[in-house]
């Protein structure tokens, strides 16, 4: 039996899970301790955490979001019913990771980015903050992703 190549296996969907949920943590790490994108990139890199990710795709979109952070704010604020600075962190993490996603990674379908953003907020977030997360990404999706169904 061939075993698949280190760029199939690192681009499958277990993997770009993997990716998101380092993702979300950097960009926790990012907002509130200040960290540097190559500070982060070295401590999950040596804990182990992107062993089994897509690095590449986690080091695209970490990249991605540090760099457009306030487009990306200013692509959700409209959805939100309270200011940024009252978002949790982790609900600010999961919202700016999707919506780039949502701008940025149109060969990914939005209702696979917005499913995993939601996954990950019920893992992270506080209680049924995953459905606020689902609702502010379906708005952004829908301007975002005109043309997708």
């Amino acid at each position: 039996m061939n075993k698949p190549s280190s760029s199939v296996a690192q681009s499958s969907p277990r993997h770009r899970r993997q990716s998101r949920r380092v993702l979300l943590q950097a960009i926790y790490q990012w907002d509130m301790a200040g960290s540097t994108e190559k500070d982060m990139v070295q401590f999950f890199t040596d804990e182990g955490s992107l062993d089994k990710a897509d690095k590449r795709y986690f080091h695209d979109c970490l990249h991605g979001v540090m760099r457009g952070v306030k487009d990306l704010d200013r692509a959700f604020e409209p959805y939100l019913d309270r200011t940024l600075s009252e978002l949790n962190p982790v609900e600010r993490s999961c919202l700016r990771a999707g919506c780039y996603e949502l701008i940025e990674r149109e060969d990914v379908p939005f209702k696979v980015i917005i499913n995993e953003w939601v996954d990950l907020a019920k893992l992270f977030g506080a209680q049924d903050s995953y459905r606020y997360i689902n609702a502010v990404l379906d708005a952004v999706a829908r301007t975002a992703r005109e043309r997708e169904e």
